[in-house]
């Protein structure tokens, strides 16, 4: 094609006499076969038309600081807002990947007795994305879309791709069967790398992977899997992670004027606000007060840190107890309620629930994980739920490219041609033209994929199907954006809408191949 490159043969160029040819239509009840000379003719006209059409495709460009809904969400319904802390309230620069990646890796050289060379094994924010799946047992990482089909192209064993052949073989066929899949909270063998922190761990699980595959060691990628897990968990519970970040926290924390901006405009509109966070109180407090100042604890209603979830969602007999800012010591007391200006540690959300009376859609409870954040409260409670996913923003750049919107855009017209090419492919010449179509096609695929991440693609997006992480995302959130601070773009009494996708079954708007502008 014109625009990537032409596959079809340049002797199949359309003839004008062609366009004007008196061919039958495909749905007639004896449809002629059409000529190879004019599928062709009808491909050059749909090529024709979609490089005219990529500047001016409606809907373009997306807004990256929008936010987008999977349900419709009126805030005006909303009297409660709450929060998590990492990546929701607090954004972090990369260094902190850095700085995880560095902390975990020292803890298997100097306890685990790892290879001393793997220090020189360092963190590559390009390699991965979140999302992926690792299958502990055969040490191998991968992206799945919706319906748990492997990705084919994007699995990898340490740094090496695995072919094609050998993952079908493997799995038998590119399915994965449910009861192989992790649950919400990472059980099962096919374990989901979810969270931000998620990337620095696939980075060291490929990098060792990879180094001790090469250096000739014998070992059980379970064995790998397991250590770099309680390493990465060590340095989030030993508190060496929380106090390297404090130590510099302008190196590790981006500035957020915009989120102490909202949530003013919510205090000032009667809304009560609540934050439940596992990160510490101490770490907590010196962020906000970086960010919001001193008197943040005036701001919300309720502060509940080191609050376990999930288990704060799930576990009802985790009890609230009370933290002493001044002593940084815990109360033996009961706690009978939430009071302003105090934090409370741990707890669950039915005695949260019970003691501020704040339950149902009323609530808008907003996170970074789509199942630590999210899952229990839109599932179990009703809560309006939603998702701050900071890829988002780089993503829609992307897809606003001129090179993303042709490539797009052509690609679903090809689709269209080869579909209906293909109810003639019992004639052999118009097999092979259907066949170099899927190849032309195979190539806008990997263009786009690369686009993203030359490894894993979009995280949102297989070549067609929405991802895996896509589809926790549009059942466990009801509005999803980049960034907090996009909520300010928008008046406090809006209503987000989601937008309408036709099911496969139902009247969509047409395409645009003029496959039977042609052959008719």
């Amino acid at each position: 094609m014109a625009l990537y490159g032409r596959i079809g043969p340049s002797r199949h160029r359309p003839h004008p006499e062609l366009i004007r040819a008196p061919i039958r239509r495909l749905w007639d009840s004896r449809p002629a076969t059409p000529t190879v000379r004019q599928l062709w003719d009808a491909y050059a006209t749909s090529e024709q038309r979609c490089s005219e059409e990529a500047n001016t495709l409606p809907g373009l460009p997306i807004n990256p600081e929008a936010v987008f809904a999977n349900n419709e969400t009126p805030l005006s319904h909303i009297e409660v807002y709450g929060f998590d802390y990492d990546y929701t309230l607090a954004a972090y620069t990369e260094s902190v990947a850095h700085l995880l990646y560095d902390l975990a890796r020292d803890i298997l050289i100097n306890k685990n007795k790892y290879p001393k060379d793997i220090l020189h094994l360092d963190y590559n924010k390009e390699f991965a994305i979140r999302g992926l799946h690792f299958d502990i047992g055969n040490g191998m990482l991968m992206k799945m879309d919706s319906f748990h089909r492997i990705q084919l192209g994007t699995v990898y064993r340490g740094h090496e791709p695995v072919s094609d052949a050998d993952v079908l073989s493997l799995y038998d066929g590119a399915h994965v069967p449910i009861q192989r899949m992790s649950d919400f909270y990472g059980g099962g063998n096919m374990y989901q790398m979810m969270d931000h922190f998620s990337k620095p761990e696939i980075n060291l699980i490929t990098n060792i992977q990879d180094y001790l595959l090469k250096q000739g060691y014998t070992c059980d990628p379970e064995n790998i899997y397991r250590d770099i897990r309680e390493a990465v968990t060590s340095v989030h519970l030993s508190g060496v992670f929380h106090n390297a970040i404090l130590r510099n926290l302008p190196e590790y924390l981006q500035n957020r004027n915009k989120v102490r901006e909202f949530l003013i405009r919510l205090n000032a509109a009667g809304k009560k606000l609540f934050l439940i966070t596992n990160s510490p109180y101490d770490f907590v407090n010196q962020g906000m007060i970086n960010i919001f100042g001193a008197d943040w604890l005036q701001m919300f209603d309720v502060v509940i840190c080191q609050a376990m979830k999930p288990k704060f969602f799930t576990n009802k007999h985790q009890h609230f107890r009370r933290y002493k800012k001044t002593k940084q010591t815990i109360s033996w007391e009961k706690v009978n309620q939430l009071d302003k200006g105090r934090v409370y540690m741990r707890g669950n959300i039915k005695d949260f629930v019970d003691m501020t009376q704040w339950s149902g859609s009323k609530v808008f409870y907003i996170g970074d994980s789509v199942y630590i954040d999210l899952a229990d409260p839109t599932l179990q409670y009703g809560w309006t739920t939603g998702a701050v996913i900071p890829e988002l923003a780089q993503e829609i750049h992307k897809m606003n490219t001129i090179g993303y919107r042709r490539a797009t855009n052509w690609m679903v017209n090809l689709e269209h041609l080869i579909e209906q090419a293909q109810l003639y492919s019992e004639d052999s010449e118009i097999a092979a033209v259907v066949n170099s179509w899927l190849d032309e096609r195979q190539t806008l695929r990997v263009y786009n994929k690369t686009l993203f991440n030359p490894r894993f693609g979009s995280l949102f997006r297989t070549y067609t199907n929405p991802t895996y992480f896509s589809r926790r995302l549009s059942r466990f959130a009801d509005v999803y954006t980049s960034s907090l601070c996009n909520f300010l773009n928008y008046p406090i009494s809006y209503t987000f809408y989601p937008h309408r996708s036709a099911l496969p079954h139902e009247i969509q708007l047409p395409k645009k191949s003029h496959f039977h502008s042609v052959i008719r």
